[in-house]
């Protein structure tokens, strides 16, 4: 697993409304909810996943940048 990243298991406890409800399997008291459309197709109640979380460096400078670069056209605006 790369430095940027990290990966957790859940059990998919139950769909409702269209979210599906994710328990941490570490520990079941931590729940979150997804749009089920998010699931792996054929994921099913009960089922266990993997969920992995990396960081995406060059999206996060190119972002950041783009709000640099904002904030100096506004400051520049209310120098005039």
């Amino acid at each position: 697993m790369a430095e940027d990243e990290s990966a957790f298991r859940v059990s998919l406890d139950r769909v409702e409304e269209g979210l599906a409800v994710l328990l941490l399997r570490e520990d079941e008291s931590v729940r979150f909810t997804l749009p089920r459309s998010l699931l792996p197709p054929g994921a099913r109640e009960g089922d266990i996943l993997e969920v992995a979380i990396r960081r995406d460096v060059a999206a996060t400078e190119e972002a950041r940048r783009r709000v640099a670069e904002r904030i100096a056209r506004l400051r520049a605006k209310h120098e005039d």
